[in-house]
């Protein structure tokens, strides 16, 4: 097959990303990696036979029944299991020395194949290539500093993962919310921004960086229509997408679930969109095997790979060499195999959807019933969306346009006309002090220039939600749930204060 005619990205990388150098000794670990026969008296790694670890032994889960999750959490210790082994004493040595060594910045080669089989399972990207990362964050903020530099400016899901977003800040990267809804990201919303960049605030935003399934904190997903209509603006607009998809293989049917591995076919992604190579994708263990491991990959054009490698080489030096073994083995046909892993994650979702359906059965009875409050319920990720009904609250104020112009900082359009934010801080007050903590949106606001904020609605008058989860255990949500009930029903009828 012909490689395709990627578009030129360079114009997207950042000042310290083309002022970055290759780090030449890193050139020669890669030398040696790569043309094993050489006899190398240039490198200053530890002898392997010095190296106080001669065995590792992995015992996993088997993926031998059609819910070996299940199996895996009911049977406990008497569920069944396979051992994985390296050793300096057999044919694996080599895989177990490659992950004890100093190893190259992309990744160990049979760990790098591993990930690109689960990219050729489940996406149509032949001609992209992958990165090996230190978990989904590692990847995230190697990204944002590969593509952002000072005065640039990021487009962003309005509420988001702050941890993410507050890394590019310290770049001098800008942040330009998009509004999103229960579909998610709303493309009107994007093109209308896009089209009407005022050149005063500087270079139109160039990088989109968004969570498609399962987004946190909304928990929504969205949908093929929705994802055609980014990627044609995107291209419209030169824009690259950085893809963050670490719930991708948590995704669900509708409510209620019969118990049974989901059928739920996985979404088509941006990058099986991606005939540009404009699509960054970042992908994750963390929420399908276990977030210590610290591993994932990043799935680009080979321009932007290089870029990555370059800044691996000279800070994190390479991926996490435990976590690469254990992929790499688990992976391999003596492991779990594609046809195990797929086993594991489809019934990790039907673990996964069990516990969302008791959780919107609880919110049903216990907090929705109340009145106060409406919830969403999420087709993928860990998160339930919870709408509260602060305009009924009898202490909610809403200020006229007048008054709301008087309390403006100087220079912004918006403020905000509610005290939406008042109230939500004595909720979230009222939920520790009654035993419950949960996360109020606030918390995932996305921060901006608020001088060009010019939503009818301020976000801050939007943040009426907290983000509740059900990645915890079953008696957690059903201990949790009706305390955040009576606590709503106590916040709103209290007597309103004098």
């Amino acid at each position: 097959m012909a490689t395709p005619s990627f578009i030129d990205v360079t114009h997207h990388l950042s000042p310290e990303t083309l002022a970055r150098k290759g780090n030449p000794l890193k050139g020669l670990i890669d030398l040696t990696i790569d043309n094993p026969h050489l006899i190398s008296l240039a490198k200053g790694d530890p002898h392997h036979t010095l190296y106080p670890i001669r065995r590792i032994d992995y015992e996993v889960a088997s993926t031998a029944s059609e819910d070996p999750v299940g199996e895996w959490r009911t049977l406990g210790s008497a569920a069944p299991t396979q051992v994985l082994s390296t050793s300096q004493d057999d044919s694996t040595q080599r895989l177990l020395n490659a992950a004890l060594q100093y190893g190259h910045g992309a990744g160990i080669d049979a760990a790098r194949r591993t990930v690109s089989a689960i990219n050729s399972a489940y996406h149509t990207a032949p001609h992209h290539v992958v990165t090996m990362t230190l978990g989904n964050a590692d990847a995230i903020t190697k990204c944002l500093r590969m593509l952002g530099g000072p005065g640039d400016h990021f487009l962003g899901d309005e509420f988001t993962f702050a941890a993410m977003t507050i890394a590019a800040e310290a770049h001098g990267v800008t942040w330009v919310p998009v509004q999103i809804d229960a579909g998610g990201l709303i493309p009107e919303e994007l093109e209308r921004i896009l089209a009407n960049w005022d050149p005063a605030r500087g270079r139109r935003p160039h990088v989109l960086y968004t969570v498609p399934c399962g987004q946190n904190p909304t928990g929504s997903t969205l949908s093929l229509e929705r994802r055609k209509q980014i990627y044609a603006i995107a291209q419209r607009y030169d824009i690259i997408i950085m893809e963050d998809d670490p719930y991708y293989f948590l995704q669900y049917g509708a409510p209620p679930s019969a118990g049974a591995p989901t059928k739920k076919t996985f979404s088509t992604s941006f990058l099986s969109m991606d005939v540009d190579g404009r699509v960054v994708r970042i992908d994750s263990f963390s929420k399908i095997m276990a977030p210590g491991m610290r591993l994932g990959w990043i799935t680009s054009s080979p321009a932007f790979h290089t870029h990555l490698v370059k800044l691996i080489d000279l800070s994190t030096l390479h991926p996490h060499g435990f976590g690469q073994l254990l992929i790499t083995q688990l992976l391999s046909p003596g492991g779990w195999g594609m046809g195990g892993f797929d086993r594991w994650v489809r019934s990790l979702c039907a673990d996964y959807e069990r516990r969302r359906d008791l959780l919107v059965r609880l919110l049903a009875r216990d907090v929705v019933a109340t009145g106060w409050a409406t919830a969403e319920v999420p087709e993928a990720g860990m998160f339930v969306w919870v709408r509260v009904a602060l305009e009924r609250h009898p202490r909610f104020v809403r200020s006229t346009d007048v008054e709301a112009a008087a309390r403006q900082p100087e220079g912004s359009l918006r403020a905000a006309r509610t005290n939406t934010a008042t109230l939500m801080e004595e909720l979230f007050d009222a939920c520790v002090r009654g035993g419950i903590v949960v996360s109020p949106a606030s918390m995932f606001v996305l921060t901006t220039d608020t001088r060009y904020d010019d939503l009818p609605t301020p976000i801050e008058d939007r943040s009426y939600y907290i983000r509740t989860t059900f990645a915890g255990s079953e008696e957690t949500m059903e201990a949790g749930v009706p305390i955040l009930g009576r606590v709503l029903n106590e916040f709103f009828t209290a007597t309103p204060a004098p």
